[in-house]
């Protein structure tokens, strides 16, 4: 697999899965190795030249001390060079807010779309995201890997049985193999809340997607949860767009994200889009 170097010598695994047409980054989210956006990028592949790259600490990717947002906003810059120097970005869960922070730092990129950023609303939500943020520094200074992937679930919305049948399955080793880059993406997250003043030094225009129900594993979390802070996002943006999709879970089938996606990137209006003022 093909590697490149970051500003701080990391080095950052990734994957070309097209060469022809307009550059496209895929940024991953939480618990991620760099294979859940495969199959979007796939579907994207036969109009974009689709980079897919594995985020620090994750697959074969690097993952030099002390961490920082902005080692990561350099990871995804050498990964936009090697793309072609400028790029559309994709950004799935918690990699949506890196995506947001990256085209806030002036990072060449053209336009963006970011699907379920778990950005957090209320007091009540934002309480419990300061306190899971404790826990899980301690969780993961304690070296308890195990009972970092717990808290984070239980954030998520899952129930105690989900969270016993993960631990019983057979993908529990590998992603406590990830815990410890929970912490980058709680990191990315800052506060909780969409960061009104970053948002608002985004010129792109962004698409903010998000499904018309809650994933069954995350039933704990508030009725539209996503939505309610894609809304949000997208009123701090200068070229904000929402759309709302028809599809089970936070991973969104690319079937039906990628038609979207596609007109986006392309120019066109997503189809039953709303362009926030």
């Amino acid at each position: 697999m093909p590697h490149v170097t970051s500003a701080d010598g990391t080095t950052i695994g990734y994957d070309r899965l097209s060469s022809d047409g307009p550059a496209l980054v895929l940024v991953g989210g939480g618990l991620d190795d760099g294979a859940e956006n495969v199959p979007l990028g796939e579907w994207l592949a036969d109009t974009f030249a689709v980079v897919n790259y594995r985020r620090r600490g994750r697959g074969d990717s690097g993952d030099t001390s002390p961490y920082a947002v902005e080692r990561e906003l350099e990871d995804l810059a050498a990964v936009i060079e090697v793309a072609g120097g400028r790029a559309h970005v994709f950004g799935a869960s918690s990699g949506g807010a890196l995506t947001l922070e990256a085209a806030a730092a002036g990072l060449p990129i053209d336009r963006i779309a970011v699907h379920e950023v778990p950005y957090l609303l209320g007091d009540e939500m934002l309480a419990g995201w300061r306190s899971y943020v404790d826990d899980l520094t301690a969780a993961l200074n304690d070296g308890d890997r195990d009972q970092a992937l717990r808290l984070f679930m239980r954030l998520a919305g899952s129930s105690d049985d989900d969270i016993a049948g993960a631990e019983a399955a057979p993908v529990w080793p590998a992603l406590v193999a990830l815990a410890p880059t929970l912490r980058y993406d709680a990191a990315c997250l800052g506060d909780g809340p969409p960061p009104a003043d970053r948002l608002a030094k985004v010129a792109q225009p962004v698409l903010l997607t998000t499904g018309a129900t809650v994933d069954p594993h995350s039933a704990g979390l508030p009725f539209d949860f996503f939505g309610a802070a894609a809304d949000t996002a997208a009123n701090y943006l200068p070229d904000g767009h929402r759309l709302t999709i028809e599809v089970a879970g936070h991973i969104a089938d690319p079937a039906l994200l990628g038609p979207h996606l596609s007109r986006f990137y392309t120019g066109q209006e997503p189809r039953n889009a709303s362009t926030v003022p």
